[in-house]
């Protein structure tokens, strides 16, 4: 029983290893730009461009894994994606101007894409019902690691200048993606679907009583006997605005403003009159915090609903942005109490949103959409994330520079009760039902439905 407990634990810690990846090019960027700018001359705008570029390659990655992965299988998908983040990195670290940065990034950023589409679909059609959520939310986890570990990173190299070393150092996880997938199974339902009920059922005994094993594969059987296409059931009436809300509230989880504090905290907490060092170390902070919340939120995730999560994270990182702008305003940024305002006012918007909207959306997305297509669902859902992030990246410093920043924060504060609103009106409860009891419920009240009909 040990082993066994042991093989499940490395499996879903291989499984969410993409997440940390994610994570960790997400946040190495923004201590690199400290001094990428020393060595590759940046303006505003290529600044930006080098940020987002990653993202641009996530809409592609996010879009084309989703589809791949329903046909080649989640396991080889991540072996691949594995394969592009070190070849990414690699770049990174030799790029000797803009141009290769640029590529450098947006071949990141297609690994990127890719693992925010596959790792959430796989950890959730992984787990067992009743701890799906906890389980789900390891891949959030994970990403907060891997920024945490970037702030690390950056600090540790910061006297000596190494951005090379900064980008360089994702291989080293890249490297145990690649050789973990071997310990990795297929998941099962994409086992029953391409192969057999046999394979299916030796995949989930590693993490199921025999009684569960039987209900879900009675169910999955049910779903399987539709004989529908993937591309049949993404067009289908049904789907439709189960997709586009899936897509909205992932867009929505980008743009209440949390990249624009992983891309450029170092940058900010430097313009608030703390040293580059000290910037980095300030990112330290939260990185940790973020870390220790997330951890938190895996404990409660399979005991509260989820929208009850999504609004009380609402309310906390909209009345932290709001404090800040009024502070920021009184006080100003022109001072040691200035910095320090910001610092403790984006500390709490990162603790409301790392256990509510940080790994609710992973647990969330996979749920919603329907066994037959659910990689290439979650990869278009994933795309407008995507985008939402690459519209803060690019956007965040021209607007900084013309409106404030307290102006920009408070933009996010007024998206984020948008955000409520929609949570309110049309995220659908999901906590403790089975994936296939959801797609069912869906079907059933969806056949022609508008978006007004979900609740």
């Amino acid at each position: 029983m040990e082993a066994s407990n042991y093989r499940t634990k490395l499996i879903f810690f291989l499984g969410a290893l993409g997440g940390l990846l994610y994570g960790y090019d997400t946040g190495v960027i923004s201590g690199a730009l400290l001094f990428i700018k020393n060595d590759i001359p940046l303006t505003n705008f290529t600044e930006g461009l080098v940020v987002s570029s990653m993202l641009v390659g996530a809409i592609f990655g996010s879009g084309a894994s989703g589809p791949l992965s329903d046909k080649l299988g989640r396991r080889k998908l991540v072996f691949i994606i594995a394969i592009v983040f070190i070849l990414g990195a690699l770049i990174l670290s030799f790029a000797q101007s803009m141009v290769i940065l640029v590529i450098g990034r947006f071949i990141i950023g297609l690994a990127v894409g890719g693992s925010t589409a596959i790792v959430p679909v796989y950890l959730s059609e992984m787990a067992p019902t009743d701890t799906r959520g906890s389980l789900s939310s390891l891949n959030q986890l994970m990403i907060t690691i891997g920024i945490l570990a970037s702030y690390l990173v950056n600090y540790a190299f910061a006297d000596a200048e190494a951005w090379r070393w900064m980008v360089g150092l994702a291989v080293v996880p890249s490297i145990i993606l690649m050789a973990g997938v071997y310990f990795m199974p297929e998941s099962p339902r994409w086992l029953l679907e391409h192969r057999s009920e046999k394979a299916a059922r030796k995949v989930m005994a590693i993490t199921r009583q025999q009684s569960e094993i039987d209900k879900e594969i009675d169910e999955m059987k049910e779903i399987i006997h539709i004989s529908e296409s993937t591309w049949t059931v993404l067009k289908s009436v049904w789907l439709r605005p189960v997709l586009l809300i899936g897509c909205i509230f992932a867009l929505l989880q980008q743009i209440i403003g949390i990249n624009a504090i992983i891309y450029y905290a170092p940058t900010i907490f430097s313009q608030a009159g703390l040293g580059d060092a000290t910037a980095i170390l300030g990112t330290v902070g939260i990185g940790s915090v973020n870390v220790i919340v997330t951890i938190f939120a895996i404990m409660i995730m399979d005991k509260i609903d989820r929208k009850k999560l999504l609004i009380t994270g609402n309310i906390g990182m909209v009345s932290s942005l709001l404090i800040m702008a009024t502070l920021v305003w009184t006080i100003g940024l022109d001072s040691t109490v200035g910095a320090w305002i910001i610092v403790a006012c984006l500390t709490m918007f990162i603790i409301f949103f790392a256990f509510t909207w940080g790994p609710i959306l992973w647990i969330v997305l996979p749920e919603l959409f329907p066994m037959r297509a659910r990689g290439a669902a979650t990869g278009i859902a994933t795309l407008s994330l995507s985008i939402g992030s690459l519209l803060v990246a690019q956007l965040f410093p021209i607007l900084t520079s013309v409106m404030g920043i307290e102006q920009v924060f408070l933009i996010f504060a007024a998206i984020g009760i948008l955000a409520m609103i929609f949570v309110i009106k049309y995220i659908p409860e999901t906590r403790g039902r089975s994936l296939e009891e959801i797609e069912v419920d869906l079907r059933n009240r969806t056949s022609s439905a508008t978006l007004s009909e979900i609740d």
